[in-house]
């Protein structure tokens, strides 16, 4: 069933349509383009991370930013002179990480996080509270809750001690939410989003629960956690479609991470409104190029949706001697003027304006994929 929602809605007067790609702009850049190169592909909105930022350059900078001649407030705005819409992750994922991967490098509580630093080896803590009060000095428009991020092979006990202390720091982040909006006196129009967090592993009725009481608590959204695929690499289609059913109408769905082109329409036809990845500029920075066979071509209704685009390897020498536009149909003006071999050839010498040219060519396919949707 397609049930893609299309909306127009209005976040601390900035306006953005679903449904909505927003690339990782992790340490507050889209990494090899300025911000006018990343409107010029349409980008509306970005995502940076609260865990990076937070280790460096550090909050008290990015939250004292005020340069005098932007009409931006303090934050992350002014500091990365973006004027479109900023989603904060809440640090969960790169910390469960860290410690999943090296057990020396934290600890997780019931009521916090303990972790070194990848940085210099420091020790740090995080607790639902302290995410929370980091994504307000951040001053972003959207922000999500502390969550118990599992890896996928954790079996069925484990998933519900991850959901039980999810579902425990969602209500300690919603709490926060409404006090610092209190201390910091922030009009109703101006209230940053907040997004909760399920989880429940590749099990239906765990994600269900973990909807459930999350929907109690109340948020503004609802983010699809972990990774969406199980531990062979099969992707949850039913658990990604339930899930979406259980989130309210009236309420954002954030397919947290899902990125392939075909994962996107999926879950876009499922019902799920904002994707977020890293793909189109890490891919882009390796030489590959995303590209519709067809650009006219509406996507097909259901079926394999890998079959509406190519990904080239532009590194590869057989675009040696190809003259033809990197993509003749773009809007922007070097991608229809520079040629496949010339960008081979910065590709080889090793040059950053090919890094650069990538990635405006995958991010402007996303957003492309976007209207299309």
């Amino acid at each position: 069933m397609d049930r893609i929602r299309k909306k127009e809605i209005n976040i601390r007067g900035r306006g953005v349509k679903t449904p909505l790609f927003m690339p990782d702009a992790t340490r507050g850049l889209v990494k090899m383009l300025t911000n006018g190169e990343l409107k010029k592909t349409g980008v509306k909105a970005v995502v940076v991370n609260t865990f990076h930022l937070y280790l460096n350059p550090g909050t008290e900078i990015i939250k004292n930013s005020d340069t005098t001649n932007r009409n931006y407030k303090k934050g992350i705005h002014n500091f990365m002179d973006w004027d479109g819409l900023v989603l904060s992750d809440s640090g969960g994922y790169q910390v469960f990480s860290l410690i999943h991967k090296n057990p020396k490098m934290g600890k997780i509580y019931n009521n916090k996080v303990v972790f070194k630093s990848p940085w210099d080896g420091s020790s740090h803590e995080l607790t639902p509270e302290k995410s929370i009060q980091i994504q307000f000095d951040l001053g972003v428009d959207m922000m999500v809750c502390l969550d118990d991020c599992p890896p996928n092979n954790y079996n069925k006990r484990k998933i519900k001690e991850s959901i039980t202390r999810t579902l425990n720091w969602a209500e300690r982040c919603k709490v926060e939410h409404e006090k610092q909006i209190k201390i910091r006196k922030i009009a109703k129009k101006e209230q940053p989003l907040l997004f909760g967090v399920v989880q429940g592993g590749e099990f239906p009725d765990l994600r269900e629960e973990c909807t459930r009481r999350l929907v109690d608590i109340g948020f503004d959204g609802y983010g699809f956690g972990a990774r969406p695929v199980d531990d062979k690499g099969n992707f949850l289609t039913q658990v990604l479609e339930e899930t979406a059913n259980n989130i309210p109408e009236d309420a954002w769905r954030f397919a947290l991470g899902i990125g392939l082109p075909e994962d996107i329409i999926r879950c876009a036809r499922m019902g799920w409104d904002i994707f977020d990845c890293v793909i189109p500029s890490r891919e882009g920075r390796h030489g590959k190029l995303f590209q519709f066979k067809n650009i006219d071509k509406k996507l097909p209704a259901r079926g394999n949706y890998q079959n509406i685009y190519n990904v080239i390897n532009i590194k590869n020498s057989k675009y040696k001697n190809s003259y033809l536009p990197i993509n003749s149909d773009s809007k922007i003006k070097e991608l229809r003027n520079y040629s496949k071999s010339y960008l081979n050839y910065l590709f080889k010498i090793k040059d950053p304006v090919a890094y650069k040219l990538a990635s405006l060519n995958n991010l402007e396919f996303y957003i492309d994929l976007m209207s299309k949707l």
